[in-house]
């Protein structure tokens, strides 16, 4: 393995603290900061889901991490805005750090210059547009009849892509208790990565710690993960064959916020390396 590729995500904001991967983050100023608290609740559906959002507009990128309400308070981005990203990455509170790590690299490696290939969400609905983002998720992982597929991180229209496929969804969620259609969720992550064939998993595992043993479980029994991002996007987009088989950036601003036609990045693992941009 390369001596600066990442391992684990401490790993990762290290070699960017110390510019191995590309031009030190003192140079990258924080022009603005935000909080956002989101609410959604499909029709019909009995789950409401409570969406914490970080983010750090570093020149053109918006650098992103989801985090629960204990995790940080909505005052927090007051803090950020005028520092560098040196200072803010160096933040012992990890949605911080990762929020702005994301801002780092979605600068440094753009999506639409490293990843395989752009999907387009056309406008719609909420539902509609969550449904089309979750069917590109399931045809990634490339879904085989009868493979038991942890979800870590549940998305009720990920849990009926699956099934449409013929898969057999293994949810994981600390926060749900069932699914829409009834099936009772784990939250001990461990004892779903111990059975699936395959893991599909959001990237809000960065936010909450968990990222670094869902790499671990996989790497040991060689099946595939494929990620989902909204989530520190840029920093899942490091760990490709390193862990990760395949992602799907989206990058701010997220499917839920607007009601226009969005665009997401497909990553794969057999993609070639290309270079950082020039500073």
């Amino acid at each position: 393995m390369n001596m600066n590729a990442p391992y684990t995500v401490n790993d990762l904001r290290e070699a960017i603290l110390a510019g191995k991967l590309g031009p030190k983050p003192d140079i990258l100023p924080v022009t603005g900061s935000s909080s956002i608290y989101q609410t959604t609740q499909f029709p019909s559906s009995r789950i409401k889901y409570h969406n914490y959002y970080l983010l750090l507009r570093v020149e053109g990128y918006f650098g992103a991490c989801s985090h629960t309400a204990d995790q940080l308070n909505m005052e927090a981005a007051a803090q950020f805005s005028g520092l560098s990203l040196d200072t803010v990455i160096r933040d012992e509170r990890l949605p911080v750090q990762i929020a702005a790590m994301d801002a780092y690299l979605g600068v440094v490696y753009p999506h639409l210059n490293q990843s395989n290939q752009v999907f387009d969400i056309p406008a719609g609905t909420p539902i509609h547009k969550a449904k089309l983002r979750d069917a590109l998720i399931a045809n990634m992982a490339d879904i085989q009849a009868f493979h038991k597929v942890a979800l870590i991180g549940v998305v009720n229209p990920l849990v009926e892509a699956i099934q449409q496929r013929g898969g057999i969804c293994l949810p994981c969620d600390l926060q749900l208790k069932e699914t829409q259609s009834g099936e009772v969720v784990e939250k001990d992550m461990d004892k779903v990565l111990d059975h699936a064939d395959s893991v599909i998993c959001t990237a809000m595992t960065l936010g909450n710690g968990t990222f670094d043993r869902i790499l671990e479980r996989v790497r040991e029994r060689q099946i595939p993960l494929i990620l989902y991002a909204q989530t520190g996007s840029a920093v899942v987009a490091q760990f490709m064959s390193k862990g990760v088989t395949a992602l799907i950036a989206e990058p701010f601003p997220f499917t839920q916020f607007s009601a226009g036609a969005s665009q997401l990045y497909g990553y794969t693992s057999r993609q070639e390396k290309k270079d950082v941009n020039e500073y």
